[in-house]
């Protein structure tokens, strides 16, 4: 860090502050304890180590429920509960892939959540490559009639990961899009950047009333080796996919709570996701971040009430579709809730924070800047959107913020076998835990108006 910015945070921070925040906690030394703090690892090695793999709608979601519940009660936090809500059930099955005639060999492939099932007979069939999403979607209807679609593209790695939303699209799109051009299933390349061979799963959405076909990536070693293979003529593979859909099944939310000493003030709400794809056991996507959020708010919480409320939100069955995020704005839209926040990228450390604030509120936001900066933590330019479980609470007119994480290796491990504990770096964990107590201890006690009250709905 250099000098004069240390000095420019340390001039900020002695800036006169609203009558009420001067009776906010010693923010820097909060920030500094923070950076010794091991709950997040805790947090994270318990639920991955004594629940492991969270898949949605589950018994081990459910059991991660029930884990939660304790965890939160024991650290002490207030209204500790479950709100339960109902979803479709998808489950993992059998998966193989295999290319036939003189060049025969295995691959290995990940069903995609919401995956069709070829039948226990599997199906056979010749590959119709796609260099990219936009070749398949210019695809003649109807002319993919009994073959398998392959999708390929290319994802590199970037600190923002502003790459996996284009790149995302031959999963979330590309299966329903293939079905309504005949296919009988169709093969991705995973959406990561890792050269293990291991698949990425992660979720694909169908049309209305539109039948799912087998759907399922390949890591992507192997999705090379099947381009070299259609390089040097036809390929026709084996594919023997076999998950089920089993009807409606139960979810829910975990909520917990440090309540604030003045309501009017509104809620400040926290998130990340309780569940996990049942690949690996859930460590950076997204343990790491109800680690995060538990722990920073139990520190504010020991240092003192907040004038606000500090709501945690570990939401579940975010994956198959945000499930979580949605039953918990259906049951709260009503409530004013100031500000939202959200950690989902992992674990690694925290390198800049982004805004959606309204003007009164800055002030605020300067202080928090400047308590940031000792951390390496730069102030952003683009508005913070929250993360899927709170993006409805702040598009309907919550204040945000984004912590953003250092997202370079965060699709190497994303949605695959290889996402458990040994991953997290404890003391990148301990640099986010230290952010998000910084964050919460200027905005759950700040006097500035930070969130326009909702309207509730008619």
């Amino acid at each position: 860090m250099h000098k004069r910015i240390l000095l420019a945070a340390a001039a900020a921070l002695a800036l006169p502050l609203p009558a009420f925040a001067q009776t906010a906690p010693d923010v820097a030394a909060l920030r500094d304890a923070a950076l010794k703090d091991d709950l997040a690892w805790e947090i994270t090695e318990g639920l991955t180590t004594e629940i492991g793999q969270r898949l949605a709608a589950t018994e081990a979601e459910a059991r991660a429920r029930d884990w939660s519940v304790k965890k939160l009660t024991a650290l002490g936090f207030s209204n500790v509960r479950v709100e339960p809500f109902n979803m479709p059930v998808w489950v993992r099955g059998e998966e193989k892939a295999e290319v036939l005639g003189g060049s025969a060999q295995k691959l290995t492939i990940a069903a995609l959540g919401n995956s069709g099932s070829t039948g226990a007979k599997g199906v056979e069939g010749e590959i119709v490559y796609f260099p990219t999403f936009a070749d398949l979607q210019a695809a003649p209807e109807g002319s993919l009639k009994g073959q398998i679609a392959f999708v390929s593209h290319s994802m590199t790695p970037t600190q923002d990961g502003s790459q996996y939303g284009p790149s995302g699209a031959a999963r979330r799109q590309g299966p329903s899009i293939a079905a309504t051009k005949g296919a009988a299933a169709i093969l991705i390349r995973s959406i990561g950047t890792d050269y293990h061979r291991n698949p990425h799963t992660g979720g694909t959405n169908w049309a209305k009333d539109q039948k799912p076909i087998p759907a399922a990536a390949l890591s992507l070693p192997d999705a090379e080796q099947l381009e070299r293979l259609l390089k040097r003529g036809p390929v026709t593979m084996r594919l023997r996919i076999t998950p089920e859909f089993k009807g409606q099944g139960e979810s829910g939310n975990v909520i917990a709570e440090v309540p604030g000493s003045d309501p009017a003030a509104g809620i400040v709400l926290i998130a990340c996701h309780l569940d996990s794809w049942d690949l690996g056991t859930g460590a950076i996507d997204d343990g790491a971040g109800c680690g995060i959020v538990a722990a920073a708010a139990k520190r504010v919480m020991d240092v003192g009430q907040p004038r606000r409320t500090i709501r945690i939100l570990w939401a579940g069955a975010e994956e198959p579709g945000v499930f979580g995020g949605a039953a918990y704005f259906a049951a709260h839209k009503n409530e004013r809730h100031a500000l939202a926040a959200e950690s989902d990228f992992g674990a690694d450390r925290v390198w800049r924070v982004d805004y959606k604030l309204p003007a009164s509120a800055k002030p605020m936001e300067d202080r928090l800047v400047a308590a940031l900066a000792p951390l390496g933590i730069s102030r952003g330019r683009e508005p913070a959107g929250g993360g899927a479980d709170v993006a409805a609470v702040i598009a309907a007119g919550s204040a945000g913020i984004d912590l953003q994480q250092n997202g370079t290796r965060y699709f190497d491990l994303h949605h695959t076998p290889d996402d458990t504990l040994d991953k997290i770096d404890p003391a990148q964990l301990r640099q986010n835990v230290a952010a998000w107590a910084t964050m919460l201890a200027i905005v759950a006690n700040a006097a500035e108006e930070i969130g326009p009250i909702v309207t509730p709905a008619p």
